[in-house]
């Protein structure tokens, strides 16, 4: 049984809207390294670089499907904004968002892609992964104890 058709060019948008998201990413989160001053600096910045180094492994992820469908990958990358806010509490939240627009596109791609196996393997990965960053940066954004 073959994969059900998809429309490769709706696709490639998308996965054009995740690369350059996912670019964005690692700009934001190298940015923020940067900006944090304090005792917790430390973990905090390797979290950060972590959250750098993951965004550009799935930029590639996203170029290599677009080549895979036969589409050009973007040189553009996705909004950038400077809140000039550089305290880790307004770090975290502008992560949260982040993070959620990114699950936005995923799950844009996982609607597109239904029935073919790959590349709904692939956004469902994605959606996986993300909702589990998603999930971290709302953990942080806690206070000690809070459970909810």
């Amino acid at each position: 049984m073959a994969d059900r058709q998809i429309d490769k060019d709706a696709v490639i948008a998308v996965l054009d809207k995740i690369l350059e998201a996912e670019l964005a990413g690692v700009v934001r989160y190298t940015h923020y390294s940067f900006m944090v001053f304090g005792f917790n600096r430390i973990p905090i910045i390797s979290w950060l670089r972590s959250q750098a180094d993951e965004s550009l492994l799935h930029a590639q992820e996203a170029g290599e499907l677009i080549t895979y469908l036969g589409g050009h990958p973007s040189l553009g990358i996705g909004k950038l904004l400077e809140s000039h806010r550089h305290d880790v509490l307004s770090i975290l939240k502008e992560s949260l968002e982040h993070e959620n627009e990114a699950l936005s596109l995923y799950r844009q791609l996982l609607d597109l892609v239904e029935g073919h196996v790959m590349l709904e393997e692939y956004a469902r990965k994605m959606i996986a992964e993300e909702s589990s960053h998603a999930g971290e940066v709302e953990k942080m954004l806690r206070a000690p104890g809070e459970l909810g």
